[in-house]
């Protein structure tokens, strides 16, 4: 029986290095497409849910997104572990009570809007917070939003960044929400630079080329970060 379920929000948003961490451990997963108009089941036979990034808005008043809500709170009245990658982090933050606003700017690919790497820092909070236990205080990232949060006072802030300030949440107890991504493949990111409208600008050739520079920093964040969770959510030791 599968302990995990992964909700993609668009086809081409999949779970990437996640996957990858998930095999490696021995952990069972299911996954459901929103984008292929599958369904997010009934939660009670699983131990953690993992929500994916999207186009999509959280604020958006369709059946997929109301459905989405629902499960969600549904997961936060239960105590359910849950990570929410990007769009994953705003329906979390939405679900929970907070908002969802536009961003002052928009933060796409590696690098920012000043021509430097894009990173979050660690906050003094996320240094204690299990979730990111073995991490540096600097954080290499990948950003695709256009959209931030707004928290409630009881939400806490674990990493910030220049442009926008809650990059890493935690909502409740064991609940996380992370805006930038950390589950990239260069795989992944090829398909991304073909079809994002946000990137396809960039081209696939640079994109490639800032991966490069970061991958191997890069890729040891996101498994440490991703096997981290899987702690929190008890599912490996």
């Amino acid at each position: 029986m599968s302990e995990l379920l992964i909700v993609q929000n668009i086809s081409r948003e999949g779970p990437g290095l996640l996957e990858h961490v998930l095999r490696d451990e021995g952990v069972a997963f299911d996954l459901v497409d929103l984008g292929k108009g599958q369904e997010i089941p009934d939660l009670d036979s699983y131990k953690a849910l993992v929500v994916l990034g999207g186009p999509d808005s959280a604020n958006d008043e369709t059946a997929k997104m109301t459905g989405e809500l629902g499960r969600i709170k549904e997961a936060l009245g239960a105590g359910l572990p849950y990570l929410g990658i990007c769009l994953g982090l705003q329906t979390l933050v939405k679900a929970a009570g907070g908002k969802v606003i536009p961003g002052d700017t928009k933060e796409v690919g590696f690098i920012d809007p000043d021509n430097n790497q894009h990173t979050v820092a660690v906050t003094e909070e996320g240094k204690n917070d299990p979730l990111l236990t073995g991490l540096p205080e600097t954080l290499d990232v990948f950003q695709l939003h256009g959209e931030t949060v707004e928290l409630t006072p009881d939400m806490t802030v674990l990493a910030t960044g220049k442009f926008c300030k809650n990059q890493i949440v935690r909502v409740a107890d064991k609940a996380y929400g992370i805006q930038s991504h950390f589950e990239l493949t260069p795989e992944m990111l090829a398909i991304w630079a073909e079809h994002d409208p946000d990137l396809m600008p960039i081209g696939k050739d640079k994109l490639r080329a800032d991966f490069e520079a970061i991958k191997q920093s890069y890729t040891n964040i996101g498994q440490t970060l991703l096997r981290n969770f899987l702690r929190i959510a008890e599912l490996v030791k």
